[in-house]
């Protein structure tokens, strides 16, 4: 997400910073680009408009001309800014109620709210530790309680049976009974996909709405739709007292205009993204942080979380032991460290978290990406326990079961090998001169991320 806004902004920072002192003709000139990239991002006009006057105001004011550095005083307006259109600070989910709490998610037809009921229940169950049920009241897409059970299943969260021809204020009456007597904490009640013309099925949620009283009403919208997301998100507020939004499928989104137009107009919080299609794609949205992502400054806050929740702790510890120790690791080692990887967004979700690396993420082909990983993690499977713990018998004959077991070529299996050594390499560097070593050892090897130490997806 944002990213053609991110390059955009960066080559107008790029141009400011090289003057020697600021004016407030160059100022004009670096304002006008904002504005530009900001229509091109499809930010609603009036949204626009305002964050342009707030951002003259301050930058031809005393902010900059006061500034020793006035370029990155300018830069510094513009994050603030951004930070403000979007919300400030981030606003979590309230549970201020006796349980279960109830959160009912609302929105037009494909927007992604049985995906994001799962991904949500995931999320509740690891982040928050609570127990969380789910029920269906879209009693109108014949697949749809389908759907909700098949991934509540995959979630591990509980799931209330509903069918078709039940009254959805009905089902969300017994499904609040029912979890009440299971002791959950939550209720996430999933509705049918409904326009907001249309009279009858808005009637209908907002007796829903009404029935039980949810303590958050979650509007979720494709961020793909641009600012239009922000102006259906206004229609349903109009019928419906939204609590925030959730913004789906925003990793195919380079554009970003629904992230900075909906807080604006509607004056709901977005309260989640979704970053992509597994059920643990789902983040918390904090204004600041994704300000810093626009202007390429990273968020290595929400890394690190992601680092905590998603990493095994007590296999890296042992990793890093083995390593410091002996400099040595097998190849059962090699798949866990790319399945961390893996786990948290493979490598271009990692380099867009890094300040000064969002650039570099671009050159990565997260598809092929996906690929290779499985094919190496195929190969990998395709081995016995004695050939991970010792790859150097690993020779002709090996190889070609390998290949055959694993559906790939002696020559991918090569290629394998080659990478395994290489990264044995630097993992000797590691343990005979610390971090320093390891990274002058990479250094060579970083540029257009063509290093021979990755699978050829993440160069």
């Amino acid at each position: 997400m944002f990213d053609n806004l991110s390059d955009r902004l960066a080559q107008t920072f790029k141009n400011i910073t090289g003057q020697g002192k600021l004016t407030e003709a160059n100022i004009k000139d670096a304002i006008r680009d904002v504005r530009k990239a900001l229509l091109e991002a499809d930010v609603a006009l009036p949204v626009v408009k305002s964050f342009i006057d707030q951002v003259q105001a301050r930058a031809i004011g005393q902010e900059v001309s006061k500034s020793l550095n006035p370029g990155q005083a300018f830069i510094k307006i513009v994050r603030d800014q951004l930070t403000e259109v979007m919300g400030g600070e981030a606003e979590p989910l309230s549970f201020n109620v006796e349980p279960p709490a109830v959160i009912m998610m609302a929105g037009l037809q494909g927007a992604g709210k049985t995906t994001t009921v799962a991904k949500l229940a995931k999320w509740l169950q690891e982040r928050e530790k609570k127990k969380v049920m789910v029920v269906s009241a879209d009693v109108y897409r014949p697949a749809a309680i389908k759907q909700l059970e098949t991934v509540a299943e995959q979630v591990g969260a509980m799931f209330f049976p509903s069918t078709a021809d039940q009254d959805p204020v009905e089902i969300a009456k017994n499904a609040h009974a029912e979890a009440r007597r299971k002791f959950a904490d939550v209720l996430i009640l999933d509705t049918a996909g409904r326009l907001h013309v249309d009279e009858e099925m808005m009637a209908e949620i907002q007796r829903l709405h009404k029935a039980i009283k949810p303590v958050e009403t979650l509007f979720v919208v494709d961020s793909m739709t641009g600012q239009d997301a922000a102006n259906t998100a206004k229609a349903f507020n109009d019928a419906l007292p939204l609590t925030g939004v959730v913004l789906t499928k925003a990793d195919g989104d380079a554009r970003g205009g629904a992230a900075l137009s909906i807080r604006e107009i509607t004056g709901k919080p977005i309260k989640f993204v979704g970053m992509g299609e597994k059920t643990d794609a789902l983040e918390p949205f904090h204004p600041d942080r994704m300000a810093g992502r626009i202007l390429g400054m990273g968020d290595v806050l929400s890394l690190i979380e992601e680092v905590e929740t998603k990493i095994d702790k007590e296999k890296a510890e042992k990793f890093a032991k083995k390593v410091q120790k002996t400099g040595q690791f097998d190849l059962e080692d090699f798949l866990q460290q790319l399945q961390q990887i893996n786990n948290m967004g493979g490598l271009g979700g990692l380099m867009g978290k890094l300040p000064g690396m969002a650039q570099m993420k671009d050159q990565i082909n997260q598809g092929a990406m996906e690929k290779d990983f499985k094919r190496l993690e195929a190969i990998i499977y395709s081995m016995t326990p004695q050939e991970r713990a010792h790859p150097l018998i690993i020779k002709g004959s090996r190889k070609k079961r390998i290949a055959a077991g694993s559906g790939t070529t002696v020559q991918d299996i090569n290629k394998l090998m080659k990478q395994f050594t290489q990264m044995q390499k630097m993992m000797k560097k590691v343990s005979k001169g610390g971090m320093k070593n390891m990274m002058r050892g990479m250094a060579g090897k970083m540029p257009g991320m063509g290093g021979g130490m990755l699978p050829p997806g993440m160069r």
